[in-house]
């Protein structure tokens, strides 16, 4: 009988999950960079993290790549980074995004409920 074993993980480097708590903790610590990926008119209806920045994902190449013109100057790709949208999906693929422009530490807190279940406060 043969068994079959699946990869566990794929090679490089990979968006980690991060407890709400634990990104609140290092956001007040000023040990990451928050950044909220939804579109304007969510944060229209529940605020955001506070102090996170605001790149929603259709700009989000080029507001995050080092090589655009456009990128923001707060962030850098040598310091962690926690994303969030409404449910986890899409930040999920900004991580993976970051980690294609070379970002080494990429985290992702799922929803803005996370944040808030973990203490974070919201601003509007």
């Amino acid at each position: 009988m043969f068994s079959f074993l699946r990869p566990s993980a794929t090679p490089g480097p990979r968006v980690q999950p991060i407890a709400g708590a634990e990104a609140v903790a290092r956001a007040k610590a000023g040990e990451i960079t928050v950044i909220d990926v939804r579109e304007r008119s969510e944060l229209a209806t529940s605020g955001k993290a506070r102090g996170a920045l605001h790149v929603p994902l259709a700009v989000f190449r080029m507001k995050c790549d080092p090589a655009s013109p456009e990128c923001l100057p707060e962030l850098d790709p040598a310091r962690p980074v926690a994303l969030y949208c409404a449910s986890g999906a899409r930040s999920q693929a900004a991580g993976q995004m970051l980690l294609q422009m070379g970002y080494g530490s990429v985290y992702n807190i799922g929803g803005l409920g996370h944040w808030v279940a973990g203490g974070g406060a919201v601003e509007r």
